[in-house]
């Protein structure tokens, strides 16, 4: 018979591009005792839930919900619901995650039109006029923060670009809900996905998504079947809305109450109070790194407070160092992606993981190795 031991894992510092430290009370959250996923009282608790993912995303839309898988999965309920076989659509690459949605919107059968940025550059404006200058696609995607570069792509202009063009705009906010403004009404996103595990400070596998008025009604026009039974809204929404719930999937009841939980924490701090705390905590960071010789990658203005994208000093080897960090700190912060990978870290300062003393552990540990 085939013995295993009993599950301990190490209690590590996470600073890496998620997922971030769960506050306790997130923790307790998930291990109360499970609930089925019909049970008035589940039912309560997800209508909670889609209220509170309103007020932190600042928006009124009905449909807005949350998908029973990670933020992936978001975006490919955004594109897989919006785009069939012919439509075109404009993708704005700057990052590893732009360069997904393209791949997404490729399997959709759309006509994929790409608008690209050097890494750590945002998209410019002007070459979205440009390449959307005769156009009349059915959406144009863009990354608001891009985890691979550290970058926080201004939204105001491109939205405005976008409309005038015809477009819907979908927009990926997996690392800045919940740390820097997402003001899905006021900017005129028309679909959103973020994630459960990074400013959140939830356990990852959950993603939440919103839908204006506008997309609603290019999902209700659509002429072929959605590509993903899972994803396919059409379902979906009814289970999560409407005064008598259909049965679509077994909800992961744990992970929404341990989210239910994340966001009343969200709101009892206060927005305006939480993304104050990101901005300052990264500049007690970046204080802290450049004089050991770490340089940010990304101007000022458009840096993440959460997502700090950093060029390594001379001497400093990626792997070596950050497995030093892992073994003798307890401190896990991420190596670099695509075009960056072995010559920048991420270091995060996500939710709960978005603190002074965090951040001093951290330049702690750094002096101690590079001086060494």
């Amino acid at each position: 018979m085939t013995t295993f031991p009993e599950l301990h894992t190490s209690k590590r510092i996470l600073m890496g591009p998620g997922p971030s430290d769960a506050h306790p009370k997130v923790l307790l959250a998930m291990a109360t005792p499970l609930i089925g996923h019909l049970d008035p009282e589940f039912l309560r608790i997800m209508d909670e839930v889609k209220e509170m993912v309103r007020l932190t995303l600042q928006t009124k839309n009905e449909l807005t919900f949350v998908v029973s898988a990670p933020g992936s999965a978001g975006m490919e309920t955004c594109l897989v619901n919006l785009l069939e076989p012919g439509d075109e659509a404009v993708i704005c690459v700057h990052g590893v995650f732009g360069n997904r949605m393209a791949d997404i919107a490729g399997r959709c059968g759309a006509n994929v039109i790409r608008v690209e940025a050097p890494w750590g550059k945002p998209i410019d404006p002007a070459a979205l006029e440009e390449a959307l200058s005769g156009r009349r696609p059915k959406l144009v995607a863009i990354v608001h923060a891009e985890t691979s570069t550290g970058v926080l792509q201004p939204l105001e202009r491109i939205s405005e670009i976008t409309h005038r063009a015809g477009a819907l705009l979908v927009v990926d906010a997996v690392t800045s809900w919940c740390g820097a403004p997402v003001k899905v009404d006021e900017w005129e996103i028309d679909a959103l996905y973020s994630g459960s595990q990074k400013c959140l400070s939830a356990p990852p596998g959950l993603s939440p998504v919103t839908f204006s008025p506008r997309a609603v009604k290019a999902l209700d026009e659509r002429k072929t079947k959605v590509q993903s039974w899972f994803l396919d809204l059409t379902q979906v929404r009814h289970y999560w809305s409407g005064s008598k719930r259909a049965y679509h999937h077994t909800a992961p009841v744990s992970s929404v109450l341990a989210m239910h939980e994340a966001l009343r924490l969200v709101l009892e701090e206060g927005l305006e109070n939480r993304f104050r705390r990101h901005r300052e905590n990264h500049e007690l960071l970046r204080a802290g790194l450049e004089p050991l010789g770490f340089e940010f990658i990304v101007e000022p203005q458009y840096r993440l407070p959460m997502l700090n994208a950093v060029k390594l000093p001379a001497g400093v080897d990626d792997a070596e160092y950050r497995k030093r960090l892992l073994d003798e700190f307890n401190i896990e912060v991420g190596g670099g992606l695509g075009d960056f990978a072995g010559k920048i870290w991420r270091i995060g300062l996500m939710g709960n993981s978005s603190s002074a003393n965090h951040v001093n552990m951290l330049l702690d540990a750094l002096r101690t190795m590079i001086n060494k």
